[in-house]
């Protein structure tokens, strides 16, 4: 690991920091696909490792990769050197017919169940508010996937409808959030309403 790290210095994902909270020391980093090739492909092996559906790992070039980092710095972590460790990632087609806002999503085991997909998730649907579109993840989603959008969806459509005061369609409602109709309307007939 020493020699891995004098030979590469660099201590963040290459690519643009579109998001940072200097609170907690959050990042989100947009990475292409096609001009870091190599960087790309080595997260989609690395996810392999604990996808089991994981497929595409060679043909890079169509996806953007969103990196989410945590800021250490040399004194507070001197055995892994400082600098941005990641907590996950997740990638989505740069131009998707079908309005897929995240193709893959992987978060590390050691960060698992401590919000983080989630925060990639709500970030993913961000996104898609900031792009003025509407998203949803390619489908169908795996067991695991099915349960974390589950859940946000039905926390997004919940909050929605406490907040709804009747001026807007159910559409245009979900559209505030990024979310595709669809998606909110199965969730509520999940949760029988």
């Amino acid at each position: 690991m020493r020699r891995h790290r004098e030979k590469s210095p660099l201590r963040h994902p290459p690519g643009n920091q579109i998001y940072r909270e200097s609170a907690t020391g959050l990042s989100l980093w947009e990475v292409d696909g096609r001009g870091n090739k190599s960087y790309c492909q080595n997260r989609c092996l690395l996810s392999k490792l604990f996808l089991d559906h994981k497929t595409l790992y060679y043909d890079v070039d169509p996806f953007l990769f969103y990196v989410l980092t945590l800021y250490r710095d040399d004194a507070s972590d001197e055995r892994a050197g400082g600098g941005h460790q990641i907590l996950g990632y997740f990638s989505k087609e740069k131009v998707s017919a079908l309005n897929y806002n995240l193709a893959c999503i992987l978060t590390l085991p050691q960060f698992q169940r401590q919000g983080v997909g989630t925060l990639m998730i709500s970030l993913s649907y961000a996104l898609s508010v900031r792009e003025q579109k509407v998203g949803s993840p390619e489908k169908p989603l795996p067991d695991l996937g099915k349960l974390s959008y589950r859940a946000y969806w039905s926390y997004i459509s919940l909050k929605l409808l406490e907040d709804y005061d009747g001026d807007l369609t159910l559409k245009e409602l979900a559209r505030t959030k990024g979310l595709c109709s669809e998606d909110v309307i199965s969730t509520l007939e999940h949760l029988g309403l």
